[in-house]
């Protein structure tokens, strides 16, 4: 029987992970199978999905929203990663000589990291990022950022107040990277007067049709703008920084397909390549006349 993998979340019907997964099992020659699994949302729901999952001999899971906080909290080991973010993305279910155990990681961060640096070719070393939210993507972002060399990067959020105790939470672990945390009307002057070479869009203002109250004179110096979302196309923040002059515009399909692929290396001993997936599930963002 081939080794089983599955993906949690609800809803989960519109979930790419089978499909990516499949790729990249073909793409490696792994023998896997790979399901998606609704927790539902009852009280207890995520709990007793992964346990019948586990106990029907899964080897692994990926955990999509809104289960990442509890697959943390059930986890036996978690990395720096997931412990910094507060969330897991990515279970493996491991039983050797010290008896079994849930395994945590988070790896939405590096895929970010990766989709930036490696698939769009833009430096993140030395660069000022901006980064719009203050919830549980942005903060499974800052410390991956930090790691690949950001010089500087601020927390801009409605409520000055949590990105404020989000960047003093993260500041012991970003090394030498400046870390501000300050309200949407101070972050996006630049705080000190300087420009951003990066901003990325953390809150979920895309998938609701809007866009976060970023001035346009932020965004015209910007090399890259970059939307967590994905399969939406030019999403009103990636119109917005178009009209502005952003050089470089991206949605998160990279950053989902990067993810996945350094969970199927954890799991399976081998990454596989991402350029082909990334390029069948990318959608043009082509602007349209309003």
């Amino acid at each position: 029987m081939p080794d089983r993998y599955a993906v949690i979340g609800h809803p989960i019907a519109h979930s790419q992970s089978p499909l990516i997964h499949g790729l990249f099992a073909q793409a490696t020659q792994q023998e896997l199978s790979y399901e998606a699994i609704d927790g539902g949302t009852q009280p207890g729901g995520f709990m007793r999905a992964l346990a019948a999952f586990r106990a029907a001999g899964g080897r692994g899971m990926n955990v999509t929203l809104p289960f990442k906080l509890e697959a943390l909290a059930c986890a036996d080991v978690a990395d720096e990663a997931a412990r910094l973010a507060g969330a897991a993305n990515a279970l493996r279910f491991a039983n050797d000589d010290s008896g079994p155990r849930i395994e945590a990681r988070n790896f939405d961060g590096a895929g970010l990291v990766r989709d930036i640096a490696v698939n769009l070719a833009v430096p993140i070393r030395g660069a000022h990022v901006l980064l719009l939210g203050a919830g549980g993507a942005a903060r499974g972002a800052v410390l991956p950022l930090a790691q690949a060399g950001a010089a500087r990067i601020v927390i801009a959020n409605r409520t000055a107040d949590k990105a404020r105790q989000l960047a003093a939470a993260l500041a012991p672990h970003v090394g030498s990277c400046a870390l501000v945390g300050a309200g949407l009307n101070v972050a996006l002057g630049g705080v000190d007067g300087a420009g951003f070479d990066i901003v990325i869009n953390a809150t979920s203002a895309s998938l609701a049709g809007a866009a976060p109250a970023v001035p346009g004179t932020v965004l015209a110096r910007t090399q890259l703008a970059y939307d967590m979302v994905y399969g939406q196309g030019l999403t009103p923040f990636l119109r917005q920084a178009h009209d502005a002059g952003a050089r470089r515009l991206a949605d998160g399909i990279g950053m989902l397909v990067e993810q996945a692929a350094e969970a199927f290396a954890w799991w399976r001993g081998v990454r596989p390549d991402t350029r082909p997936v990334i390029a069948q599930l990318t959608r043009p963002l082509t602007v349209e006349p309003l």
